[in-house]
């Protein structure tokens, strides 16, 4: 394992960088518990002359945790539950997957 799988080990374990979720196959409806770090940043969208900002929910998983997420897959944290849109993308080590939602 190298230092950085280690390290990204360690900040998914701690609770306050990372919180429990389920992911849920589109396909299978197979059902996996992981862990993984929330960001909403705000989106802004070109639409003519307006700029228009939407909320946005991105959560990274580790890709030990969630080998291969699909669109349309689930991921639900707490109470909320999103579905993955688009490609999700990994890291440049391959450890982590960058996963697109909104909300279910």
């Amino acid at each position: 394992m190298t230092v950085f799988a280690t390290a990204m080990d360690r900040i998914f374990a701690h609770p306050s960088m990372a919180v429990a979720a389920v992911w849920i196959s589109a396909a299978t409806s197979e059902e996996r518990p992981l862990r993984v770090i929330r960001r909403a940043p705000d989106r802004i969208t070109e639409f003519g002359a307006a700029h228009i900002v939407s909320d946005s929910m991105i959560v990274d998983v580790r890709v030990t945790d969630l080998p291969d997420p699909r669109p349309g897959d689930l991921i639900v944290i707490g109470t909320d539950s999103f579905v993955i849109q688009g490609e999700p993308v990994r890291d440049r080590e391959r450890l982590v997957w960058t996963v697109d939602m909104r909300s279910a």
